[in-house]
């Protein structure tokens, strides 16, 4: 049974971990009434949601009555919807634009990928065109050199992929949260959980801190399984690192996000070029290895040589979420009545803030959500 949280004197709601998806939610339930209080063991924003690439990929099917692609529909619809908001709330530009994705297949396995993809998409209406190699190099004079040495075996372009500043997003949701009151509280970092029967009362800091509410929400993103683990609640996330790199983009600059496989480029407005990133499953290790940054650079300067004679401008790593199963954590945690979790969305978490924070706000606040959280339960 799902209860609606209210005022009592405490927040109604703590928010452990101020990512983009406890950004999002903590502005969420702040458009709608509720007093928030969100905390943070380190800066906001700063981890696994400031180091991504900030893609946002199409939703292929968007008839599909799957709950992530649902989720992935909803999320895409606000997206647009949120920048507007956020702009006009806060002056900041989060950098949403729809500049379509290139998406290239050089062996067999990738090929065959991208063409189920593009089945799916086309079945569903779904705007995709296939790319002949002349017609990359016209829409794209960037990959003109790659294209005189090999060719792929498959190449679509999908009009509805976007990108999104993700630096300018977490920062915006930030400043939009402390306008609509919520207490935004970094490095506050929680370890202890007090508990009275079947619910929570409050939270502990290192610092010996209480901080009360009527609701928690875990939001901690690849944390949230230690986060837990104190009250016998074990969501099965553990962190994959993905290093980035970044340079000055070389002229003719790439004009949407290009995708090779697992690899991409991001180009921004303002000439800077991301190209992630690997997939390590080392645990909580966030530095950069000289072997990953190699390997980014193998495949930056093989996709686009003029970078050969550059050096990153910039270097970095974050800590993805993953679950054994693909899907996030979303709702109610069973057995208490009002401790729920937001997180596991590996890749996806700028992707699915939006409707993340709508759905998981709508259960908070007694409604029925807008997605079926069942898929998504924790202990599933």
């Amino acid at each position: 049974m799902t209860t609606a949280v209210g005022h009592s004197g405490n927040a109604d709601v703590a928010i452990v971990g101020a990512g983009a998806i406890g950004l999002s939610l903590a502005w969420e339930l702040a458009r709608r009434g509720k007093s928030v209080t969100l905390l943070d063991a380190g800066e906001p924003g700063h981890e696994s949601s400031w180091a991504g690439a900030g893609i946002l990929p199409p939703c292929l099917a968007p008839e599909s009555r799957d709950p992530l692609t649902a989720l992935h529909r909803l999320s895409m619809e606000l997206h647009p919807v949120w920048a507007e908001r956020l702009q006009e709330a806060t002056g900041v530009d989060v950098g949403f634009r729809s500049c379509g994705g290139v998406y290239l297949a050089y062996d067999r396995g990738e090929a065959a990928a991208l063409a189920g993809m593009a089945f799916e998409a086309e079945a569903s209406g779904v705007p995709v065109e296939t790319w002949s190699p002349e017609e990359i190099v016209r829409r794209e004079p960037a990959l003109g050199q790659l294209l005189s040495r090999e060719k792929p075996l498959t190449a679509k372009f999908f009009p509805g992929e976007c990108q999104i500043r993700n630096p300018r997003f977490v920062r915006a949701l930030r400043l939009a949260c402390e306008q609509a009151g919520v207490a935004v509280r970094p490095h506050v970092r929680v370890r202890r959980w007090k508990t009275e029967g079947r619910r929570l009362v409050a939270v502990r800091s290192d610092g010996v801190e209480t901080i009360a509410a009527d609701a928690f929400v875990a939001a901690a993103g690849a944390w949230t399984q230690e986060l837990l683990g104190s009250i016998g609640v074990a969501p099965e996330i553990f962190p994959i690192r993905g290093q980035m790199l970044l340079y000055e983009s070389p002229e003719p600059r790439l004009r949407s996000v290009l995708n090779v496989g697992p690899r991409y480029f991001v180009p921004r407005d303002d000439g800077l070029l991301l190209v992630g990133a690997t997939e390590e499953e080392v645990g909580f290790g966030k530095a950069n290895t000289a072997e990953g940054v190699a390997e980014l650079r193998r495949f930056a300067e093989r996709t686009l040589p003029a970078l050969a004679d550059r050096e990153p401008l910039k270097t970095w790593a974050g800590l993805r979420p993953a679950t054994f199963d693909g899907l996030p954590y979303l709702g109610r945690v069973p057995g208490l009545e009002n401790l729920y979790v937001a997180a596991g969305h590996f890749r996806a978490g700028l992707t699915l803030s939006p409707g993340t924070a709508v759905v998981v706000a709508d259960e908070l606040c007694g409604q029925t959500p807008a997605v079926d959280l069942q898929p998504f339960r924790v202990g599933r």
